[in-house]
């Protein structure tokens, strides 16, 4: 009773499970387990570079049901300067479900760029930096720092370097 989203930040990473599932997932792209009522899984760096990743597990909004796994290629250069949805559980075209009111977003900035994101009230949100460097909201950003973000707030990034950014949008 988990959904576990793994976005891929350098290398790739194989994954089989007990439902047949086989697959490769690299940098840049994001593979959903929906670990349902139960499912045995492995994981795996099977190249001959480093692999590196975010991974990141999301209660689901019900417990049970069917697990589930698929993986999507999510390219750099389609999320430049804007957010592209990875994986959701709110039914936008193109993102992974997930089976919770949740979003995880991803998107990519050149230095000097600026990005948005409004945080409704009742929700949160988690930014976390792949790379490079952001200014949010006048606090400077460097690779792999975070920021929770409680409640109703507007957020703007600026790329102080070129950077890769996740967020998460959630109840």
């Amino acid at each position: 009773d988990m959904e576990i989203i793994t976005y891929v930040r350098t290398g790739a990473i194989t994954h089989q499970d007990s439902m047949g599932n086989k697959g490769r997932t690299e940098a840049g792209d994001v593979q959903v387990m929906s670990a349902g009522n139960g499912v045995q899984h492995s994981e795996w760096n099977a190249e001959s570079e480093d692999t590196t990743l975010f991974q990141l597990w999301i209660e689901p909004s019900s417990n049970g049901g069917e697990p589930d796994w698929g993986a999507k290629q999510f390219p750099k250069a389609d999320r430049s300067g804007e957010w592209a949805v990875l994986a959701s559980g709110r039914g936008e075209t193109g993102a992974l479900p997930i089976r919770q009111n949740a979003a995880v977003l991803g998107a990519t900035l050149k230095a000097g760029e600026t990005l948005d994101y409004q945080v409704n009230e009742g929700r949160y949100g988690y930014l976390v930096l792949a790379a490079g460097s952001v200014e949010l909201n006048g606090e400077v950003l460097n690779s792999r720092d975070a920021a929770a973000i409680t409640g109703a707030a507007s957020l703007k990034l600026t790329g102080v370097e070129d950077a890769e950014i996740v967020f998460v949008d959630t109840i």
